[in-house]
């Protein structure tokens, strides 16, 4: 199954490790780190992140290995400036008032249309890309796959906290990311014509000067045919971000699948999926989504175990058996927000939470 290749990106946290705070790395990080890895490392809005990129992957496995050695690489290049890296949807404690914003054009513009809501969007998130034979055929499998997109967020919630205090949410990430136009889960879009006259309208409209300032969960990307899922908190472990994205590439294969048998799932409305989307976000595994074929709700880890079963008779053909397998290890151990909620419990200090996430992140990494 060649169509399903992989690019994985995800965005660091730059922590001062006495203060435990998130701090500005003056971009020293990215530009030693693109003498290695070129343009796979970049700078992000806000100074104190780092966003990293694969290559184009076949399997789960390359994925992993480039994860794995751009975490060591950037993780190496902080320690050389006396910093560390970490992987949650937010900083446990840190204000983003502090927070520099890096001198770039795009930047600045973005700053300058959206003001504090832009600023204040001091967040870390996952980007999985699935590349498909045309954008025809994405967005055909982006309609569908929206419904099982708040299942796989549940599993990647990682952001509990806020600038010191616990928000009651598993990911109050998206919560942050809401206030920006353009954002969440889209409408069904009928055709590539009917998705690209949309865009088409926005840019015309100075809605927009281009379509990679839509921010939704999932969209075709704007200049590659893949599917891109943006919906998911920044994992801290390599482990979880490899199960999450052999879940969204067995998804894809699994609707392709049924495409070809002129079978598909059904599209459910953007405001019944958002529904799932906010249980998800706010009590992570440990809550009930509504399973709309039903029309009841449904504990999420059953819903998740039901997920897995649908997907199996692609996973050996996609070789990702073994990273699609960890989910049953989120399931028992918990997702990052619940392990940090636990690391809070028991030692009542922000800066061992942030301790734990710098430790926890670089488990796997070489």
């Amino acid at each position: 199954m060649n169509e399903f290749t992989l690019g994985i990106e995800e965005e660091y946290m730059v922590i001062d490790p006495v203060t435990r705070e998130l701090t500005s790395h003056d971009q020293k990080i990215v530009e030693a780190a693109q003498k290695i890895h070129k343009d796979q490392v970049k700078a992000e809005m806000h100074q104190a992140v780092v966003e990293v990129g694969t290559g184009i992957c076949r399997t789960t496995t390359e994925a992993r290995q480039e994860i794995a050695q751009l975490r060591y690489t950037v993780s190496q290049l902080a320690g050389e400036q006396g910093l560390r890296i970490g992987a949650a949807g937010t900083h446990p404690f840190s204000h983003w008032e502090k927070q520099l914003i890096t001198e770039h054009p795009r930047y600045n513009e973005i700053v300058n249309e959206l003001q504090e809501a832009a600023r204040s969007n001091l967040i870390f998130g996952l980007h999985v890309h699935v590349g498909f034979q045309s954008r025809e055929l994405a967005i055909h499998i982006a309609n569908q796959v929206r419904y099982f997109l708040p299942h796989v967020f549940a599993l990647s919630t990682n952001s509990p906290f806020w600038e010191s205090r616990n928000t009651g949410y598993k990911s109050f990430r998206t919560k942050i990311f809401d206030k920006f136009p353009r954002t969440g889960i889209p409408d069904i879009f009928n055709s590539i014509e009917d998705y690209d006259n949309y865009v088409k309208l926005l840019i015309k409209t100075n809605c927009m000067d281009n379509a990679k300032k839509i921010w939704w969960d999932i969209r075709v990307h704007p200049f590659f045919d893949t599917v891109e899922f943006r919906i998911c908190d920044c994992p801290m472990l390599i482990d979880e971000t490899m199960a999450l994205t052999a879940l969204f590439q067995s998804l894809c294969a699994k609707l392709y699948k049924l495409r070809l048998q002129n079978m598909e799932f059904i599209s459910y409305s953007r405001a019944l999926i958002n529904e799932n989307k906010w249980r998800a976000a706010r009590y992570g595994i440990d809550g009930n989504l509504i399973d709309f074929g039903k029309e009841m709700e449904v504990n999420c880890r059953n819903l998740v175990l039901e997920l897995l079963d649908f997907v199996d008779d692609v996973v050996d053909d996609l070789g990702c058996r073994d990273d699609i397998n960890y989910v049953h290890k989120i399931l028992e151990h918990g997702t990052g927000a619940d392990r940090q909620l636990a690391v809070y419990q028991q030692t009542g200090n922000f800066e061992a939470v942030v301790d734990y996430i710098t430790n926890q992140t670089l488990i796997g990494a070489k």
